[in-house]
Order: structure tokens, then C-alpha cells, then sequence
């Protein structure tokens, strides 16, 4: 049978199951979805590096390696590379040769559980937000301050978590954020075919494995509780596997946030368009603000885009219809 057959067989099969699962016994369906939900998926789609291969390092996290890698001056101002669920640290490479050629060093890791770092306590194939954002902050708290991040998907969730426990960063650039797990839990139950009564139940048990409420994670209530640095949003409105809305929600909840939507460009090619590399990159390089040099900048921004803090901007007309499928 044709892989693709196979899979949808498979797939026919799992639905089946939950159905009746949700009919009979939700507590074991429960637990299925819950080890399903840890689950790392496989790394699809992989690509040709853009970057040629940086200075290697490691870092130990909870006893266990996370491998990572550096580019330009290690006395220079630190921009932080961070993936997606399922992703890894060659997925954002794009960003590498222009921030050196800006003077800035380049540092990204595989989370644990990815690429080349060893699993984290969840055991092989598997991981969580907290894992990730544990790893960024070791990560940081090894290499130095961090200027900039950039987080791509589920790592800029876990990027603002690790903010509301007490990392910090000069500016954020989130690209196709994940404002919230818990309605991705409806989305879940959705596509694998239980209901109400197995999600109920999966979410208080992803909870009692987190040790913590689902709402901990929801980044639009974090900009009430933490320092919020300037911080740019990239999404595409027919992104299928985070919705545009995230971004708009987080958005509207974060003071002086910019959000720029892009079509075409899907959850994954979005990171090394030539027109989102270069706004991302733009706006790791803008000046503080409160300098003379940040207001001008910011004149002169606002005179050739017509930017408007915490609302939608198209940004640079190469950001516009780039047909195409989101390679997996």
C-alpha cells in the first residue's frame, strides 16, 4: 500500500477508535490523546542550509545536552534564534548572514528532544513548552543578554513564558506565534475525532504533567504581567497550522506591538522570504526609542509605511500573493 494510503488508513483508524473512546471510556481516550499531544512530530521538509555552519556549543539543561551553534564577534550585541515544535535550529538560519553583516552575533539551539540535543525529562520524542523555555533561558544565561530574539511558531510561546519567569530581552520578533495551546486543544480533538468529554479530561491531565493551568501559557495575558519590550509580529493570513488571529490577539494585548501580515507564504517558507528576513532584520537594528537616533528612525518609518503601533501593516510590497503550498 502507498505510503500515503497507509497513513490514511491509519489515520481512519485512530478517529475510529476515539469515537468510541469518547462514547465509553474518555479517561482512556484521555490519556492516548495526552501521549499523542507530547508527541515530537517528525522533522518534514527538511532543507539546504542557507548559512554555512557556525561555531558549535553545548549547553546542559536538567543533566541532559542541547546543542547549538554561533556566528560573528562573540563581543558583539546577541540575537537569539529560537524554533517551533517539531522544528530545529537550521530552520531560521536565513536571519544569520544579515544580522552579522549588522554587526550583531547569531546564536540558535535545538530544543530538547530536537535536532541534536539530547530528549529532555519527558523522555525521547518527546517534550513540552517548558522544556523549551527552559533551554532558552540556559541557553541565554550561558551566551549572554539577549538584544533580540526571534521565535518562530510554538518557541515564541515558550520565548514569552520564559519573559514571565524572568528572562529577559531588549526586542522580540514572534513569526507565526501560537497566542494560546488551550483552543488548539479543540483543533486536536477536532482532527483525531473525540469530543468534549476526552478534551475535558486531556487538558486536566496535560496540566497535572505541566504542573500548571493551560492559561499560564496564553500569551496575550502575559504583556500585563511582565516587561514589555518592543516587539514585532510576522504572520501569514493562510497560515493552517497557527491562525493569523494569534497574532492579531497578541497584538492588541501588547503596548507598541506591530503586526505584518504576509499571503502566500504559509507557517514555514515564511521564514526565509527575502521581504520578512529583511523587516525582521530591520527591526532587530532599530535604536531604542528613548534615543535621538530611535525618534528619527521612527519618523522616517512611520513617513514611508504609514506604521501604526498594534495594528496591521503589509509592510514592503514583496511581502504580498507568493502562491504557493507550505511544504511540511
Amino acid at each position: 500500500m502507498p505510503s500515503s494510503r497507509l497513513a490514511a488508513a491509519q489515520k481512519s483508524t485512530i478517529v475510529r477508535s476515539f469515537a468510541v473512546l469518547e462514547r465509553v471510556a474518555p479517561s482512556v481516550g484521555a490519556r492516548w490523546a495526552e501521549a499523542l499531544w507530547f508527541r515530537i512530530p517528525g522533522p518534514g521538509g527538511r532543507r539546504a542550509r542557507l548559512a554555512e555552519p557556525g561555531r558549535p556549543f553545548q549547553v546542559r539543561v536538567h543533566g541532559r545536552t542541547v546543542a547549538g551553534e554561533a556566528w560573528g564577534d562573540p563581543e558583539a550585541a546577541t540575537v537569539y534564534l529560537v524554533h517551533g515544535w517539531g522544528g530545529w535550529r537550521w530552520q531560521l538560519d536565513g536571519f544569520v548572514e544579515p544580522l552579522v553583516a549588522g554587526g550583531f552575533r547569531v546564536v540558535t539551539f535545538d530544543g530538547p528532544g530536537h535536532g541534536e540535543s539530547d530528549p529532555g525529562p519527558e523522555g525521547p520524542g518527546r517534550s513540552t513548552i517548558l522544556e523549551l523555555a527552559d533551554a532558552l533561558a540556559a541557553v541565554v544565561a550561558d551566551r549572554g543578554p539577549a538584544h533580540a530574539i526571534i521565535a518562530h511558531s510554538l518557541g515564541a510561546t515558550a520565548t514569552a513564558y520564559a519573559l514571565d519567569h524572568g528572562l529577559e530581552a531588549g526586542r522580540l520578533a514572534f513569526v507565526a506565534p501560537m497566542a494560546d495551546p488551550l483552543p488548539y486543544t479543540r483543533t486536536f480533538a477536532s482532527r483525531l475525532g473525540f469530543g468534549e468529554r476526552t478534551r475535558a479530561r486531556l487538558v486536566a491531565r496535560i496540566e497535572r504533567r505541566v504542573g500548571t493551568s493551560m492559561a499560564a501559557f496564553a500569551v496575550p495575558a502575559m504583556a500585563g504581567r511582565v516587561e514589555t519590550p518592543p516587539l514585532l509580529l510576522v504572520h501569514d493570513r493562510q497560515d493552517t497550522e497557527t491562525a493569523w488571529s494569534d497574532s492579531a490577539a497578541i497584538a492588541r494585548s501588547w503596548p507598541g506591538a506591530r503586526l505584518v501580515s504576509t499571503t502566500g507564504l504559509g507557517h514555514r517558507r515564511i521564514l526565509r522570504a527575502p521581504a520578512v528576513v529583511a523587516e525582521v532584520t530591520r527591526f532587530v537594528a532599530e535604536q531604542p526609542l528613548g534615543t535621538a537616533a530611535g525618534r528619527r528612525q521612527a519618523e522616517a518609518d512611520g513617513d514611508a509605511q504609514g506604521v501604526v503601533a498594534g495594528t496591521d501593516s503589509r509592510g514592503p510590497a514583496a511581502m504580498g500573493p507568493q502562491p504557493g503550498p507550505d511544504p511540511a
